[in-house]
């Protein structure tokens, strides 16, 4: 089919059209699903795909709907409203239905975070049954925007910058030029109804209150902020490409063995430090980042933890070692080594599958602690809060239930896990640094409820807290001015 005109299109479709054509996010031949969710982005991304197929770009192969089964009634009249949808636009519709409380029960995970795994998982799997190459999401320029903020909030370096990708793997983005409002006037200019979902004003969401506190700020003192913002993420994405792929290839000079689990899966690989040490930092992080994707992918590092193995290589010391999440690292004179955690590569010798006998504390997923924000733990039954001090009283700065640390001594974001071998830390009043095992010790912990206790670390894998044991001596609150972080132990059962 060759390529149609766009003069016949409405204008904010024919823009669409001009920014998928240039990016090449489809051709002709693509079959393309839409995920809708009956919001009006996804629904008048829904429409735009139609235009688009009427010009030409590509056969539209239905629609995908998940229902996370989180909203009762809520979130079956967005199903039966998707489908209604789906009959008027004349497209066949793949309905999924996920019982993300229960998932993220099960996985020990954030609403939020199950809700997301399954509903790609979910495209994945409608798009095979609808035969489509590509599957198209409804993120906006505002979602962009929003997305960019957080990142930077986190301390994100370029790769976090780029934000949401115009195309990646199966999926595509073609509104991300797009501001919401104007979708919102082109289905008002059409005549077309959506859904408003009620937990987009859930307070508890990082991102619901930065859209609805931060981002009328940024529109108020910058208009066109947000648009500024999404040409900011296309700029870094440019860049991030470049710089990884540029990393990829001085790893390969770099690591000088690797030993293989089953499937070929590294399980370790070496690296020569000083030659690393040499590489400019831009494409030394990276390289960082590309070997500890190699050894643990099932694990996303932030970037303190990049930093971390990236100061461990250009310390004046000849020996160093890191517990970061999923793995080891090792300095020894010239070599340094990234393995699997202990548990893994045991079982990776022995020819088992990676993960089939691990501990109770190895299968345990390390989970995000905001500040504000908690984290249940449900093992011990109780519960973990972070909290900013209003106002700090040194006479109740440390208990068993309750740490106070200097925020300028941690680097967020936070994180609760179980103990892992090798954990070291300095506890509150020690001369020296101790393995948390002989803390456990020390304090009495019977040894069948050690593996219950919750770890409170930073984003380099420190140690901060052992709750209900010992705070670390290096976060110990010594300017309450600048700022302190209140960590509380709290039951639950």
């Amino acid at each position: 089919m060759s390529q149609g005109s766009d003069k016949s299109l409405p204008r904010l479709s024919a823009s669409v059209l001009r920014h998928v054509r240039r990016l090449k996010l489809w051709g002709e031949s693509d079959r393309v699903a839409a995920a809708v969710s009956g919001g009006s982005d996804s629904v008048a991304l829904a429409w735009i795909l139609r235009d688009l197929e009427r010009a030409g770009l590509g056969r539209v192969a239905g629609l995908v709907h998940v229902n996370h089964q989180l909203r009762g009634a809520e979130a079956d009249g967005d199903e039966a409203f998707c489908r209604e949808l789906a009959t008027r636009l004349g497209w066949p519709i793949d309905i999924v239905r996920v019982d993300v409380g229960a998932l993220a029960r099960d996985r020990r995970q954030s609403i939020e975070a199950a809700a997301r795994a399954a509903r790609y998982a979910a495209f994945e799997a409608a798009a095979a049954r609808l035969g489509a190459s590509v599957v198209v999401t409804g993120h906006t320029a505002d979602d962009q925007a929003e997305t960019v903020l957080l990142r930077i909030l986190r301390g994100a370096g370029t790769r976090g910058l780029s934000g949401v990708r115009a195309r990646r793997g199966l999926y595509a983005r073609p509104l991300l030029r797009c501001r919401r409002l104007d979708l919102r006037r082109e289905l008002a200019r059409r005549g077309e109804p959506f859904r408003e979902d009620a937990s987009n004003a859930d307070p508890a969401v990082p991102r619901n209150r930065l859209r609805r506190e931060l981002m009328p700020v940024v529109e108020r003192l910058a208009p066109g902020g947000v648009s500024a913002l999404a040409r900011l993420a296309a700029l870094a994405e440019g860049d991030e490409t470049y710089l990884t792929s540029v990393a990829i290839e001085t790893a390969r000079a770099l690591v000088l063995s690797r030993a293989e689990g089953p499937a070929g899966r590294p399980v370790a690989i070496d690296v020569d430090r000083p030659a690393l040490g040499r590489v400019p930092p831009a494409i030394g992080r990276r390289v960082v980042r590309d070997v500890l994707a190699q050894v643990a992918p099932e694990v996303a590092p932030g970037a303190g933890h990049i930093q971390a193995v990236w100061d461990l290589v250009q310390a004046d010391k000849p020996r160093g070692h890191l517990d970061l999440p999923g793995v080891e690292v090792d300095r020894r004179g010239a070599r340094l080594t990234v393995r699997r955690a202990a548990g893994d590569v045991a079982d990776a010798r022995r020819g088992r599958s990676i993960g089939t006998r691990r501990s109770l504390r190895d299968q345990r997923p390390a989970r995000t602690l905001e500040v504000p924000g908690s984290v249940d733990w449900p093992e011990a039954g109780v519960r973990i809060t972070a909290e900013r001090a209003r106002a700090f009283d040194p006479a109740h700065e440390t208990g068993r239930w309750r740490a106070s640390v200097q925020a300028a001594s941690i680097e967020p974001p936070l994180a609760v896990r179980a103990r892992r071998p090798g954990d070291r830390f300095r506890p509150l009043g020690s001369p020296g640094r101790r393995k948390v095992q002989d803390v456990l010790v020390d304090r009495k912990v019977p040894q069948d409820e050690r593996d219950k206790v919750p770890v409170v670390v930073d984003a380099r894998g420190r140690v901060v807290w052992v709750a209900g044991v010992a705070v670390a001596e290096e976060c110990r609150v010594t300017a309450p001015e600048a700022g302190v972080v209140i960590l509380e132990l709290r039951t639950t059962e």
